[in-house]
């Protein structure tokens, strides 16, 4: 019989491994397509690509149950604690990043799902309505501040993570070699999404104009024009990927339900 211990790592590393497939594909969506077309929502492209190829809404259901999965084990993080960074200022942080990664990927799972279910007019970027819904509601503003604070102090702890490489920590001795530089490429990649999408968020907030609210994939849109810059973000997109895929495997899943003596 599998205990509580074992299924949360198992959620884990399934949600581990189905993150890394989607930012794999992302990251090959932003590659290969040509400089006019746009990556529309990011994640929602990827879902859109998998949903034409046959059978894919299997692929996408267990996508789903992937992503729910990994969100689970950040709402656990972020709610008790097991990733142990205590209830300091800094561990409050972590833990609040936590929490903001567990909506983003529960978010990602129910797009998932609605393309498995066969709503292909689910794509398009719906940052800009999301916004604007927010907005009519009087903390509207205050919400998308607290959220695009939270996504620039989550851009500096991947910056750091891209720095010190302080992720191997949690990685197993087993892993890869090149496991410390493509998971520091993937960080630096997506401190700058990250930075990027904060940003929108609290202009959008202080301007109350939801236009000003960048996707995923409005980020990626908007890099199209700086060249070398946005070749080397797409290819760190990419890495990450890849890199989360390694965790699926060699991450040091902590024990949720540690012995009390």
């Amino acid at each position: 019989m599998v205990d509580k211990s074992e299924k949360v790592v198992w959620l884990a590393r399934t949600g581990f491994a189905t993150r890394g497939v989607v930012y794999v594909l992302l990251a090959y969506l932003a590659l290969t397509t040509v400089r006019h077309d746009n990556v529309d929502d990011g994640a929602s492209d990827a879902f859109a690509m998998v949903a034409d190829v046959p059978a894919g809404w299997v692929v996408l259901y267990l996508a789903a149950a992937g992503l729910i999965g990994y969100a689970l084990y950040r709402f656990s993080a972020a709610f008790f604690d097991i990733e142990r960074k205590g209830s300091d200022a800094k561990g409050i942080a972590h833990r609040i990043g936590y929490l903001a990664s567990a909506c983003v990927h529960t978010g990602m799972a129910w797009t998932a799902a609605k393309f498995a279910g066969g709503a292909k007019g689910s794509g398009g970027d719906k940052s800009a309505q999301w916004a604007e819904s927010a907005l009519g509601y009087s903390l509207g503003s205050t919400v998308l501040s607290i959220v695009g604070l939270a996504l620039a102090v989550a851009a500096v702890f991947q910056a750091k993570s891209a720095f010190t490489a302080s992720f191997m920590k949690h990685v197993s001795a087993r892993a890869p070699q090149a496991t410390c530089w493509i998971g520091r490429a993937g960080h630096a990649a997506r401190a700058v999404v990250f930075a990027l999408i904060g940003w929108s968020l609290l202009r959008s907030a202080w301007f109350e104009n939801s236009r000003e609210v960048l996707s995923l994939g409005g980020v990626i849109n908007d890099l199209r024009d700086t060249g070398n810059a946005f070749t080397l973000v797409a290819a760190g997109l990419l890495l990450f990927g890849i890199f989360s895929i390694i965790m699926a495997r060699y991450r040091i899943i902590p024990d949720p339900l540690p012995s009390s003596r």
